[in-house]
């Protein structure tokens, strides 16, 4: 991608994780229900379309943490797809089990994905025509750069009973060649069947992102700046990382102490050895951004204020009291992307949290837009997320996912004076909280606004898809059938076309007040 490739435009979309999706396997996924949400959005002059990290998720089922950087999501393949391939027979679903509609049992859903997806290896193997040989093999070669370490990786966990890898072989720790090959001879089978997995999660997504792009919908992906320690990703690439000589973390990521929590956060994840990454020119840190542009449009970094400065934990510590500020790469990395992906980078800084000058300074260095949260922005009028201090270049969400929906923000977290500042703010009566919010995004004078689907549908803490620190119960949440039939479309459509974000009203405002783009005019 260069730089005439990407710009930003005035426009809007919405949040929603594809494990959100309604479907009928417990877990959404790529297939009809997520063709019908881009047609839902281009219907609702909607023209982004933001998910939360595409990895295949662990302990936890945490989208942040996962097991690679460039895998994606098994859980997301759509078997009703695979049925229409031909890799599945109808009779192979007719076991399929009576999942909840409303939220992800992940454990269950596991199960069954899983041994189905398996059997469409078997239909695979024993079916599939020489073209569709070729076609695997290509996708093999062409990713062999991440695939080949990773379906090893998944090949000797499974083996070693789900263990993570610092409690492998020694010699598989180590990463001995001779280890390495052995075990490539001795788990071919399984080896091939984690890549033909990979094959179809590529597949299935690539007709989504294309079928998008027909609607005028860019995706807006996310990429967290650190990577969970079991994982191909460190397994692989241990040089890149503060590790010792058995492949234990040294130090790890976290948040020191704040007016949120007096013992930090310790987030455990292994800090990069950047010196190394700098040395090869960050070629890990580039493949990892070129495999996301290859599934979507524009990618947000989380917790961006890590490449300036980040909080250095030793790992024999039980909080994050005793850290230390380090300093991150910088301009340098930056630069180095700009080598690769163009002048104007197709990223989103996540800078959220008590960011400091140096922070403010490199984002700003190389005209990466920053995020506002209307939820947090009641403080007081020189608040940086009011509306009146936003600028153009930054994209304004109502909430997050790691946020209660507004609705729920309004009913239990909003004190009596945020209410009467919102009132105050908005000159009116404060009825549908989600709305107001949702309004006020619209009508900011920044490039970008974005909704979460939870917002649109004005629904409260039931339908909370993160509460950070809670182990449990997180990224279950699941979109009702019924949502795209509801008349919340159409009000976000008219919003959209009064606050100029259409697709069609980039060049000009139309004039005629009948406009046929107008959702909900008449």
């Amino acid at each position: 991608m260069s730089e005439s490739d990407f710009n930003f435009q005035r426009s809007s979309g919405v949040l929603l994780h594809p494990t959100s999706l309604p479907g009928s396997d417990g877990i959404g996924d790529l297939g009809s229900s997520a063709f019908h949400f881009v047609d839902w959005l281009h219907q609702h002059g909607q023209s982004l379309w933001q998910i939360l990290p595409l990895g295949p998720t662990s302990f936890g089922d945490s989208p942040y943490q996962t097991l690679s950087a460039f895998a994606g999501n098994p859980l997301l393949i759509s078997l009703d797809k695979l049925e229409e391939d031909g890799w599945l027979l109808r009779e192979d679903l007719a076991s399929r089990p009576n999942f909840d509609e409303q939220r992800v049992d992940f454990g269950p859903v596991i199960t069954w994905k899983f041994s189905i997806l398996q059997r469409a290896w078997s239909v695979f193997r024993e079916q599939a025509t020489a073209a569709h040989w070729d076609q695997f093999k290509a996708f093999r070669q062409k990713n062999a750069y991440w695939l080949d370490d990773f379906a090893l990786f998944m090949a000797l966990k499974e083996e070693a009973g789900g263990k993570a890898w610092c409690d492998w072989d020694s010699r598989l720790v180590s990463r001995q060649e001779d280890a390495l090959q052995d075990a490539r001879q001795r788990l071919e089978l399984s080896i091939s069947s984690f890549a033909f997995v990979q094959w179809l999660f590529s597949e299935q997504w690539q007709n989504v992102k294309n079928y998008a792009s027909t609607k005028g919908v860019r995706l807006v992906g996310d990429v967290p700046i650190f990577v969970a320690y079991d994982s191909s990703d460190v397994w692989a690439n241990p040089q890149y990382f503060q590790l010792d000589d058995d492949g234990r973390p040294t130090h790890v990521a976290g948040v020191p102490p704040d007016y949120f929590s007096e013992t930090g956060q310790l987030w455990g994840n292994p800090l990069y050895n950047w010196p190394a990454l700098k040395a090869d020119g960050y070629t890990w840190w580039i493949d990892r951004l070129r495999s996301g542009l290859e599934m979507v449009d524009l990618i947000r970094i989380d917790h961006f204020r890590g490449f300036a400065g980040y909080w250095e934990v030793p790992a024999t510590e039980d909080t994050a009291i005793n850290g230390q500020w380090k300093p991150g790469p910088g301009a340098d990395f930056f630069k180095a992307l700009q080598g690769v992906f163009g002048e104007k980078l197709p990223l989103i800084a996540e800078d959220l949290g008590v960011i400091t000058t140096d922070v403010v300074k490199l984002r700003d260095a190389f005209e990466l837009p920053g995020m506002k949260i209307l939820q947090f922005a009641w403080s007081g009028p020189d608040n940086l997320f009011l509306p009146h201090e936003h600028v153009t270049n930054c994209v304004v969400y109502s909430g997050t996912h790691d946020n209660d929906p507004t609705l729920g923000w309004w009913q239990h977290l909003a004190d009596a004076a945020t209410k009467d500042m919102v009132q105050e703010y908005t000159g009116c009566a404060v009825d549908e909280p989600h709305w107001t919010l949702i309004r006020l995004g619209m009508m900011s004078c920044a490039h970008t606004f974005i909704a979460t689907m939870q917002d649109v549908l004005g629904l409260g803490r039931e339908a909370r898809m993160n509460l950070p620190g809670e182990g449990t119960g997180n990224w279950n949440w699941r979109m009702p059938a019924s949502a795209l039939a509801d008349p919340a479309g159409q009000r976000l459509g008219r919003l959209t076309w009064l606050y100029r974000r259409r697709p069609d009203q980039i060049l000009s405002l139309p004039k005629d007040p009948e406009f046929s783009g107008a959702d909900g005019l008449k």
